[in-house]
């Protein structure tokens, strides 16, 4: 659970690092965390090689765009169908684990794309089926990726933490690309895949030496898989700085994803050149976005962490807009560069916004939903853009990408984005434990919560507008169902009312209650007339 300043020390963390966020390379400090770092770098060169050599391999396999678009599409569209059930497991299971189990097979996996390629025995069909596969392996890492980062760090440390993990993967962009275009000219198409698959080896290493805490004893039963899916879903669409993250990022991914998709295609036969090019380009992006990281924490105090992901978004359409051009290759480059920057302002800053949004019971369902809507727009602007430009040119299609990204920038300017503290998502455990019939009275059934309130007429405008507020806490926990009555023959008095699925879901619901929702309860508390608090009943289905 998110932790206050009173609790214990979180997992993986060393003694004596109880200071504040201190320089952006504070996380360092904790050995777990520098570690599964820098095997995350490692790996994600390997990634980015295999990323290189596939575009590159469907570009020689196939000269129509809408195929070679296609291969950022298989690559994204697997996160968009398996990263909430993904979540949900990594929120069950021990996420160790699972990890070590994702990485093997994708390791296995790479080293059979390798020898095929190597065979000669590739299609395009063949290669999709490939990049899908590795997707889906992907899909089932990110969620848990994401979720392990607050447990490596103590939490004044977590913005800088994941601004490094988007450093991370930026350095191994500007390593992988250019390494990968050497050694296809030099040792050909097969050696980006062999050595992904090495690659994977680090991490797994790195997995089997860390060693996290155990998870603390629950008192309730663990969700199953179904379950846990369908309360993240109703976490995140209850939470208003969610749904404004996925909002904003639905709008910038889904024309930022032309600049992907079209990048093998814009090397080739916009710019003219070869596999060299286009590693070039994207080592420029991974150069421009570690560049980006030390200009960011200013860019953020000075315009916000909306304003961030605005002016990334007006980077990116100046991108696309260069790029469409096509005057020269150094322009190109330098074009480049300022797509990593503005990739790496907008990235790093709903990243940001989604981690402090969710307490830590459903962070990994919670990034997989932003996931979901991240890859979803990827994979769908993918398709987009490589229909158009097959129908059109590539030029049009990035023109008209551009276009639509700086649109949509100041249609969603006016949705807030907002960062929570850890102390306001942390469990409050203020709710009493209700005093119940025998256990073995009770059947497994829904559970209805009724809350009889009394509000003098000039507090009713104040207390309405407050259960707007309860009424997103109540779903957020796991309610559905939930209303608010006035007494027809009494006008101040008021009943609240929700149902949970079952009274062990109900328990569930008691631990995960935070400190923010107190503070609403509160507000709502203060404005009941009654000489006692509010009247709590709950009403259950009796055995026979």
């Amino acid at each position: 659970m998110c932790r206050r300043q009173s609790d214990p020390m979180p997992e993986n963390t060393t003694s004596g690092h109880r200071d504040g966020p201190g320089t952006p390379w504070s996380p360092f400090r904790f050995p777990a965390f520098t570690v599964l770092w820098v095997a995350t770098v490692i790996s994600n060169i390997g990634t980015w090689m295999h990323d290189v050599g596939a575009g590159w391999l469907m570009t020689e396999l196939s000269a129509s765009p809408a195929i070679v678009a296609a291969v950022q599409a298989a690559t994204t569209l697997p996160i968009f169908l398996f990263a909430l059930l993904a979540g949900a497991v990594a929120d069950i299971v021990d996420r160790r684990k699972l990890l070590l189990i994702a990485n093997t097979f994708l390791s296995v996996v790479a080293l059979l794309l390798a020898g095929i390629v190597y065979l000669g025995l590739m299609t395009p069909a063949l290669l999709l089926i490939f990049t899908f596969a590795m997707g889906t392996g992907a899909a089932f890492m990110a969620p848990v990726w994401q979720a392990i980062v607050p447990k490596l760090i103590d939490p004044p440390h977590l913005g800088s933490a994941i601004a490094l993990n988007s450093v991370g993967i930026n350095v191994s962009r500007a390593i992988g690309p250019a390494l990968a275009g050497v050694l296809i000219v030099g040792l050909g198409l097969a050696s980006p895949f062999a050595v992904n698959a090495v690659s994977f080896l680090v991490i797994i290493a790195a997995l089997f030496w860390w060693s996290p805490a155990p998870r603390a004893v629950q008192q309730v039963p663990a969700e199953q898989v179904l379950g846990a899916m369908r309360s993240g879903l109703k976490y995140t669409l209850n939470s208003k700085p969610m749904k404004a993250t996925l909002i904003r990022a639905a709008a910038f991914f889904l024309f930022a994803s032309a600049f992907w998709a079209m990048l093998p295609l814009i090397a080739k036969d916009v710019l003219t050149g070869g596999p060299g090019l286009y590693g070039l380009l994207l080592g420029s992006v991974g150069a421009g976005a570690v560049s980006g990281a030390f200009v960011l924490p200013a860019i953020k105090r000075m315009f916000g962490i909306g304003g961030t992901v605005f002016a990334g978004s007006v980077g990116t359409s100046l991108v696309l807009v260069i790029l469409s051009l096509g005057s020269s290759q150094v322009l190109a480059l330098a074009a480049a560069a300022l797509a990593g920057l503005s990739w790496i302002a907008v990235l790093s800053s709903l990243h940001v916004a989604a981690q402090t949004a969710l307490p830590d019971w459903v962070r990994a369902r919670g990034l997989a939903v932003f996931l979901t809507v991240f890859f979803g727009s990827m994979s769908a602007g993918s398709v987009i853009w490589g229909q158009i430009a097959t129908h059109t040119s590539i030029e049009t299609a990035l023109m008209l990408a551009a276009g639509g990204a700086l649109v949509f920038a100041l249609i969603t300017l006016p949705v807030k984005l907002k960062t929570y503290s850890v102390e306001a998502l942390a469990p409050s455990s203020h709710w009493p434990e209700p005093v119940l019939m025998a256990e073995d009275q009770i059947a497994d059934g829904p559970v209805r919560i009724d809350v009889v309130y009394k509000v003098a007429v000039s507090e009713q405008g104040a207390f309405m507008a407050a259960m707007k507020d309860m009424r997103a806490s109540r779903l957020r926990g796991g309610g559905y169902g939930w209303s608010l009555l006035r007494n027809a023959e009494g006008e101040d008095e008021f009943i609240e009312s929700w149902f949970e699925p079952s009274w062990t879901d109900h328990m569930r619901h008691h631990s995960r209650v935070s400190e923010e929702d107190r503070q609403k309860q509160l507000q709502v508390a203060a404005l009941h007339s009654g000489s006692q608090a509010p009247l709590v009943k709950h009403w259950v289905s009796g055995r026979r």
